[in-house]
């Protein structure tokens, strides 16, 4: 899982948290459970019976004098849209992956695919083993009849670039031109290097 996949769930899990609480906190109080099940409100929540408001009209109205107070409450709103707004063109404008990769076949019934997990993961497995590699994270994204591999390498302290690219051209990436079918498949390699401690003399 990417990081951004982690951040994106990461998010909506704790806006879906919240959201949540304060709905059942909302309920809670205009079912006047809170009185009939004898319950005790969270201190400081001010929704505790069917007739208690949010916010009184001297809290709407305290600070609406102040010079301050709505060139502060409309940086905040547009500051508040506009990351929703990145949020949601990044979620749209983000390459999918295929599903599944079709490897061809006659009729079109009998023609077999791939699932482009499988193929991510062979691809990985045989990059990961290639000399001069640490770990390979593969990610199969496009169309299922043009698809993309998006490679991440890391490579050991002493993997040379130009070898494991060539290694990689010539191994695990032939070999998934040869079993799809696939004539050209456009390839992404971003290569990083492992931290590693200091040699020491003495």
């Amino acid at each position: 899982m990417t990081p951004r996949h982690l951040l994106n769930r990461a998010l909506l899990a704790l806006i879906g948290v919240i959201l949540l609480g304060g709905g059942l906190l909302i309920i809670v109080a205009g079912l006047d459970l809170y009185r009939r099940q004898d319950l005790a409100p969270p201190v400081g929540w001010p929704l505790t019976t069917p007739d208690a408001i949010l916010l009184s009209s001297a809290d709407r109205t305290r600070w609406s004098s102040q010079g301050w107070w709505w060139p502060a409450v409309i940086a905040a709103l547009t500051l508040i849209t506009v990351l929703a707004l990145g949020w949601l063109l990044a979620q749209l404008t983000r390459r999918r992956h295929p599903g599944t990769i079709p490897l061809g076949g006659s009729p079109e019934q009998q023609s077999v695919e791939l699932r482009s997990r499988a193929l991510s993961d062979a691809i990985a497995s045989e990059a990961g083993a290639l000399p001069g590699v640490q770990q390979a994270h593969v990610r199969i994204t496009g169309r299922p009849t043009r698809p993309h591999a998006d490679i991440s390498l890391t490579l050991t302290p002493q993997g040379r670039p130009a070898a494991v690219l060539h290694s990689l051209c010539e191994g695990p990436l032939h070999a998934a031109h040869q079993s799809t079918g696939a004539p050209h498949m456009p390839t992404q390699a971003h290569l990083y290097v492992a931290r590693h401690k200091p040699h020491r003399t003495q």
